[in-house]
C-alpha cells in the first residue's frame, strides 16, 4: 500500500514514521512535553486561584503591600527576563552545533538562574526573620505556596541545565539530545511566562491594595 493510501489525509505531514504510520520518536517526544507543560500550568493555575481568594485573608497580620520589596522582586524579575535570552541563544547555539555558543549561553542562563534563586531565598528568610512565615496566616501560605513552587521548578530547571551541559559535552549534538535540549528551553520559558504572571498577580497587585 502506498504512503498515501495509508495516510489519505495526510496526518503525519510528510514526517518520518516508524512501521508504517507510528509518529516518529521526535513527534512522540514534542506532543507529550507539550502535555507535561500543559498540566503544570494547570496545578499553576489553581494556585493562582487560591491566592487569589486567600489575598486578603491575612488574619491581623501584615499584607503585601507591607511585606513586598518591589526593587528586590524588579532585580530577579530582569534575572529571569534576561536568562530567556540567553537561553534562546543556546538553542541557536545548538542547531548550528557551536560549542562555544552553546555552553557559553548555557552557563550565563544558570549564573542568571542561580541569582534569581538565592534573591527569592533570601526574600522568604526574610520574611520568616519578621515573623511572617507560611504558618501566620492563610495570605501568606498562599504566598509561599505560590511563589515557592516555582522557585521548586527553577531549581529543577537548573540541574536539568548542567545536566544538558554534560550530555552535550559529552556526547555531542545528537538528535536526541537536540531534542532534549529543545524541551529544556520550553520548560524554561514557560518559567518565564509564569513568573510574569506571578510579578503582576503576586507583587504589584499586592503592593496596590
Amino acid at each position: 500500500m502506498s504512503a498515501t493510501h495509508a495516510d489519505p489525509h495526510r496526518l503525519g505531514h510528510g514526517a518520518r514514521s516508524l512501521g508504517g504510520g507510528i509518529p516518529s520518536k521526535r513527534i512522540v517526544v514534542g506532543y507529550g512535553f507539550w502535555i507535561f507543560l500543559l498540566s503544570d500550568i494547570i496545578m499553576f493555575s489553581a494556585f493562582f486561584a487560591s491566592y487569589a481568594v486567600l489575598s486578603n485573608a491575612t488574619a491581623g497580620g501584615p499584607s503585601g503591600k507591607q511585606l513586598f520589596d518591589l526593587t528586590n522582586v524588579g532585580i530577579e524579575t530582569m534575572c529571569l527576563l534576561l536568562s530567556s535570552f540567553t537561553c534562546g541563544l543556546a538553542g541557536i547555539g545548538a542547531r548550528k552545533e557551536s560549542n562555544l555558543m552553546f555552553q557559553a549561553s548555557m552557563a550565563a542562563t544558570f549564573v542568571l538562574g542561580a541569582v534569581f534563586l538565592a534573591l527569592e531565598i533570601r526574600e522568604f528568610a526574610g520574611l520568616v526573620a519578621q515573623g511572617a512565615g507560611p504558618a501566620r496566616s492563610a495570605f501568606l501560605t498562599a504566598f509561599f505556596t505560590l511563589v515557592g513552587c516555582h522557585g521548586l521548578h527553577v531549581t529543577a530547571g537548573l540541574m536539568w541545565l548542567l545536566t544538558m551541559m554534560a550530555q552535550v559535552f559529552a556526547k555531542g549534538y545528537r538528535p536526541d539530545i537536540l531534542r532534549r535540549v529543545m524541551c529544556f528551553s520550553l520548560f524554561w520559558h514557560a518559567l518565564d511566562i509564569i513568573w510574569v504572571a506571578l510579578f503582576s498577580v503576586v507583587y504589584l497587585i499586592g503592593v496596590s491594595q
